[in-house]
């Protein structure tokens, strides 16, 4: 058999279609023409939502399985979490019981030896919230205005207190408001005692060269301070009650050269956002009067002399 005889078309099973590039046209522009004719005619949509009904139920039985790992997962996650916390607020609740019982133990204490040493009883400062209304005009100053003035019985150099400690006082009494000069005030000072040491001294606010600072001054270069220390007011100046907490030691610079040590303290309460305070009464108010200069009584003639 020659070769010219050979039937060279290909079987039925191996014959092609139209070529790729018409399919490719005529599916393209049928994708086309049934976007174009849901977009307008929703023709597709009854058809979508008989889809999304049959296939909802398989959908959410898919789903069980993942969202249950993640549900068992959460509560394992949560449960211990909550049993750490749980542990840590019975810490934190009998360290309470412990402080408050050494408190109870402390004040009975302190009644019995006052009563011993037949002294006047500790004062018992009498105090008022208010709402800080806005920081003062001044850019060069450290000061706030709060909504309490003399009509609320606000008196002049009222310390002022938050939750953490000593914010300042009241320099100005209005009507219905009250200014107070923050401790870092450049013109702000406190007589305080170091709780370490039990030294006393006065810290002055650290102004604009110390910005948010307190500093100890008049120091020895060779003072008992240390970075960490903590000091409270003293109590000596009729106006804070003594062991309000006023501020931590930041840094110390001994200056030998100078005979003084420079000490930054740091406030432990922070003025920036704070929106209620407490207004306590001076202390020197429930003092007793200072008694009256004894005048000299004159002297006795000598004998032989009138009366």
């Amino acid at each position: 058999m020659t070769l010219g005889t050979l039937d060279r078309t290909p079987p039925p099973f191996f014959r092609q279609g139209p070529s790729a590039l018409a399919k490719l046209a005529f599916f393209s522009a049928l994708a086309l023409f049934l976007m174009v004719a849901d977009t307008r005619f929703q023709i597709v949509e009854p058809v979508r939502a008989v889809i999304a009904t049959a296939l909802h139920l398989p959908q959410r039985w898919l789903l069980v399985p993942g969202q249950a790992w993640r549900k068992a997962s959460d509560y394992l996650v949560g449960l211990d979490a909550a049993l750490a916390n749980e542990q840590a607020a019975r810490l934190d609740l009998v360290q309470q019981a412990e402080r408050a019982m050494r408190v109870e133990q402390l004040q009975a204490e302190n009644a019995h030896l006052r009563a011993l040493l037949d002294l006047r009883p500790a004062i018992k400062v009498r105090s008022q919230a208010a709402q800080v209304l806005y920081d003062a005009a001044d850019p060069f100053s450290r000061k706030l205005v709060i909504d309490r003035g003399s009509t609320h019985g606000v008196v002049l150099a009222s310390p002022v207190v938050n939750e953490s400690g000593v914010l300042g006082q009241v320099t100005r009494v209005y009507p219905i408001s009250s200014e107070v000069t923050l401790l870092t005030d450049k013109d702000a000072a406190i007589p305080v005692l170091n709780l370490r040491t039990q030294a006393r001294s006065a810290a002055f606010g650290g102004g604009s060269a110390h910005a948010g600072a307190l500093e100890l001054r008049f120091l020895a270069g060779n003072a008992d301070v240390q970075v960490g220390d903590t000091v409270t007011t003293s109590g000596v100046d009729a106006v804070y009650p003594p062991g309000l907490p006023v501020a931590r030691v930041s840094s110390v610079d001994r200056r030998h050269e100078a005979g003084f040590a420079r000490v930054l303290l740091a406030p432990i309460a922070v003025a920036d956002g704070v929106r209620h305070v407490l207004v306590l009464e001076p202390t020197g108010a429930q003092m007793p009067p200072k008694p009256d200069p004894v005048e000299d009584s004159p002297p006795k003639p000598k004998k032989g002399q009138r009366k």
